[in-house]
């Protein structure tokens, strides 16, 4: 309980630091992402994944400074006038709906993924850039059509509250009235038929939006794990029958940059999916048991946790340009490209080749030939 009243006090601190680092990291991310060198069916999808995310950001931010930073400075009537609770409907609204734009965004990334790994000869034809952008645009399409039992299930409602009025002095015998505030809460559509469309939103939201995407991205992690297992193990019995032989197979140094980066660019995007299911896993979860066990189990559990389901979600959508930071070479030239100053040129030495075509992870695109730059476009971001 400690934990809990200590989360409501520093939620609104903590998601307001995280969307702010989160709005501008995603940002970021679109900037360098659709630069012309880094064009590919993966780099396509992670710009859609990050507007989806810099969406999410961008809207917290207001209702997080609302409902959680004046904590005792406004009164109740302010906090909880007809326009703040229409935003509040909207917030709801709009996040779960850019949410799941990145949630089916991130299992759609897992099967090109997939596709490129386990059957490379039809990752041209079966995830080409036309295809890709169709996905998008469906993403963003069908996600607000799929979230629909949610936008009907609650509405703006005026509740009566009796409050200590300030304005009155303590010994007088009335020093309380009555106000009207809104809220948003289940409406009478919701509650009709026994609560059939409020058990749809639910079974929707923990199954449909959460559990069914989490247990596809698990699948597809094992197998892509499964798949780079066997491409080591492959490349190894190569390698002993080569030196077992006495004759050494050659192969070019773009085919060897070529495997590196797809094992480098796999394990990146396998950390994107690890990363979203131990976000998504517990609220899905967490939404099936509201089902199960109804509005007691909610009300006690689902909605005391929802500031801690909160700044997962938020972490989330905010983490991902740290990952490719770390574990994306181009990611990282053609964000030096772009956004290091130029002043700095004068003092930087001029990177030193080393024989295999690149400049030890510093080519920028003063020094990089067009045959350079093309060796360094895989199908994916490269690592």
């Amino acid at each position: 309980y400690f934990i809990l009243i200590l989360d409501i006090r520093v939620h609104g601190y903590v998601s307001l630091v995280v969307c702010i680092f989160g709005s501008v990291a995603n940002s970021l991310n679109i900037a360098v992402l659709t630069r012309r060198e880094m064009t590919s069916p993966t780099n396509a999808l992670l710009t859609g994944l990050a507007v989806a995310d810099l969406l999410v950001m961008l809207e917290y931010i207001p209702f997080a400074i609302h409902m959680y930073i004046p904590f005792n400075s406004r009164s109740i009537t302010e906090r909880y006038s007809y326009p703040w609770a229409a935003f509040v409907f909207f917030h709801s609204n709009f996040a779960q709906v850019c949410h799941t734009v990145s949630i089916w965004l991130t299992v759609t990334l897992a099967v090109w993924r997939y596709i490129a790994v386990a059957h490379p000869q039809r990752n041209p034809e079966w995830c080409s850039m036309k295809t890709t952008m169709i996905a998008i645009i469906l993403a963003y399409i069908v996600c607000p059509l799929l979230c629909i039992p949610l936008f009907l299930s609650f509405s703006i409602q005026p509740v009566n509250k009796t409050i200590n009025d300030t304005t009155v002095p303590s010994d007088a015998t009335e020093s309380s009235r009555n106000v009207t505030i809104y809220v948003v809460n289940i409406s009478d559509l919701g509650n009709a038929n026994d609560g059939l469309l409020e058990s749809i939103n639910f079974w929707v939201y923990s199954v449909v939006i959460k559990l069914f995407p989490c247990v596809a991205l698990t699948e597809l992690s094992r197998r892509l794990i499964c798949a780079l297992l066997e491409t080591k193990r492959r490349r190894q019995k190569l390698a002993m029958a080569s030196s077992s032989s006495g004759k050494p197979i050659q192969r070019s140094s773009r085919v060897m940059e070529k495997e590196r980066q797809t094992d480098r660019t796999t394990r990146m995007l396998l950390a994107v999916l690890l990363l979203f299911l131990l976000t998504e896993f517990p609220q899905g979860i967490l939404g099936l048991l509201s089902v199960w066990f109804g509005k007691p189990f909610f009300n006690n559990c689902y909605q005391k946790l929802g500031e801690v389901m909160d700044i997962l979600a938020l972490i989330n959508s905010a983490i991902n340009f740290i990952l490719y930071c770390s574990m994306s070479r181009q990611f990282r030239s053609t964000f030096n490209q772009l956004f290091r100053p130029s002043m700095l040129d004068r003092w930087l030495p001029v990177p030193q080749h080393n024989g295999n075509g690149d400049n030890n992870g510093c080519t920028t695109a003063n020094n990089m030939t067009q045959s350079s730059r093309k060796m360094l476009l895989p199908d994916t971001i490269s690592s």
